[in-house]
């Protein structure tokens, strides 16, 4: 398996359980789900941010045909959104809406962090 063009990884290693000698990718993708919860549960209980969650995306399309769910939450310098398998529905205590609100503004991994950073 190849990973970007100067990484290759043994046929037959899981890619989820390489680690960089303290966490797996499986590990760290577990500590950003619960982060991600934790940090939107709050925002909704205390009304700070507008958050949701929907099976659908706000085109009406399931998310990734099924079996995922969106979560949003619009900041004041724009939304940031993450994906989550269905299983994971019940650690995000939000307000439940038939699709997303909103379009997907094209946000990028390097826009989420720096639109966390700035609140």
């Amino acid at each position: 398996m190849i990973l970007g063009k100067d990484i290759v990884l043994p046929e037959g290693v899981d890619i989820n359980e390489v680690s960089d000698g303290y966490h797996t990718f499986n590990e760290l993708y577990d500590f950003r789900k619960m982060y991600n919860a934790v940090l939107f549960n709050e925002w909704a209980e205390a009304g700070k941010y507008e958050v949701h969650k929907s099976l659908k995306h706000n085109d009406g399309e399931e998310c990734f045909g099924g079996g995922w769910f969106i979560v949003v939450a619009i900041l004041p310098d724009g939304q940031i959104t993450n994906h989550y398998k269905i299983e994971d529905w019940e650690l995000f205590s939000l307000p439940v809406k038939d699709r997303a609100l909103y379009k997907y503004d094209g946000h990028t991994g390097a826009d989420v962090l720096q639109r966390l950073a700035s609140i």
